[in-house]
């Protein structure tokens, strides 16, 4: 029976699954356990793991020898702690605040938003930067592996052709890099019936466009040449891998959340196509792709052509006069209605022109002007 001061518990030695009655009290800085064999066992009160308060179940506490203290009344081990002047920490109390818990929830909900709109766009950046050349070449060419016989398939494009077009762009770019600081690049052409007229940029290089696109733009090779600007874009600012590293840090922070993270590196292949690059890097793929067609002579607007050829083909309609910065008022019912229908993209948001806006990416070519170096 319980004393003034004391609790009557069950009490595990560690040694034995049998409980035994016991008898706890504090005493200054100690806690007194009496057994039934009549020892007077003490352990320092804060050498002992203390059960946090809450709404249902029984009291555990776990002692430093090894020993366990189990109390099933809480209600009645509560009264015993207070008592004895013990209290709980600050943390256990904000546990069972419905205040600090909204508070908590609320700062959760914001680093989480930050770090999903700031934290991995920058670490994914930095850590881009940190992978070597060599390995970004072989996860292009493991990419490119689990990509042909999915969307792609052998270009049936004759191969003097491929040459042909090889050299045009060999050209444009030594004329655009004349220090030969130009990223290193490699083009394959290949048939897609689920891409259709496209072209898209792997890590490491690797730059694939599609017969389909050739034969869009058969009268248009300076279009062709530009097209391949923009991709060789996306190999000098590595969007490829920032583009894996970013889809690996956002299943890493889901899984935080969720509480499951495994498996999200075996995706890393796949999320090359199913995520697409962000509207930033199209835009500095395509003023890199303007920047080398402006160096090598050939006008910047010829890629509007690219544009305008797409646009037909997904069969959305564009203004004769596309609103710029000295154009009447835009209709905005139409301006949803064809942004709607250029969102619906492609089976592979990494190639070009599963991209959405296809409208202002013409009026950013037509519009280019060289700025003073």
């Amino acid at each position: 029976m319980n004393t003034p001061g004391s609790l009557d518990t069950l009490w595990f030695d560690g040694r034995s699954p049998r409980a035994r009655p016991a008898s706890l009290r504090i005493e200054g800085d100690e806690l007194l356990l009496g057994a039934d064999d009549g020892q007077v066992r003490r352990y320092p009160v804060k050498a002992v793991r203390w059960p946090e308060r809450t709404t249902h179940g029984q009291r555990q506490a776990e002692l430093p020898d090894g020993g366990l203290v189990q109390h099933a009344n809480a209600a009645e081990w509560d009264a015993w702690w207070q008592a004895s002047g013990l209290h709980e920490s600050a943390v256990v109390g904000w546990m069972q605040s419905w205040r600090a818990t909204l508070v908590a929830m609320a700062g959760s909900v914001a680093f989480f938003a930050a770090a999903w709109v700031w934290g991995v766009p920058w670490l994914s950046q930095t850590l881009t930067q940190l992978v070597p050349a060599s390995l970004e070449v072989a996860i292009g060419e493991q990419s490119l592996e689990q990509l042909d016989g999915l969307f792609l398939q052998p270009s049936r494009l004759p191969q003097a052709r491929q040459d042909a077009l090889r050299q045009r762009f060999t050209s444009v770019v030594e004329r655009a890099y004349p220090e030969g600081d130009a990223p290193a690049w490699q083009l394959s052409f290949h048939r897609s019936e689920l891409l259709g007229a496209n072209a898209f940029a792997l890590p490491g290089g690797a730059i694939v466009m599609t017969d389909e696109l050739v034969e869009l733009l058969d009268d248009q090779p300076d279009a062709i040449v530009g097209v391949l600007a923009h991709e060789l874009g996306h190999v000098q600012h590595r969007h490829g891998l920032d583009l894996m590293v970013r889809a690996s840090l956002v299943s890493a922070l889901v899984g935080v959340v969720l509480g499951d993270a495994s498996g999200f590196l075996a995706t890393v292949p796949a999320t090359l196509a199913t995520q697409s690059y962000s509207r930033d890097a199209e835009r500095e793929a395509d003023a890199h792709s303007a920047l080398m067609l402006h160096r090598s002579g050939i006008p910047p607007a010829v890629m509007a052509v690219f544009f305008e050829r797409l646009l037909k083909e997904e069969g959305i309609d564009l203004p004769a006069d596309p609103p710029g910065p000295h154009t009447g008022p835009k209709d905005p019912a139409r301006d949803e209605e064809s942004a709607e229908a250029q969102d619906e993209g492609g089976p592979l948001p990494i190639a070009i022109s599963s991209h959405p806006d296809h409208a202002a990416r013409i009026r950013f070519f037509r519009e280019w002007q060289a700025t003073a170096p």
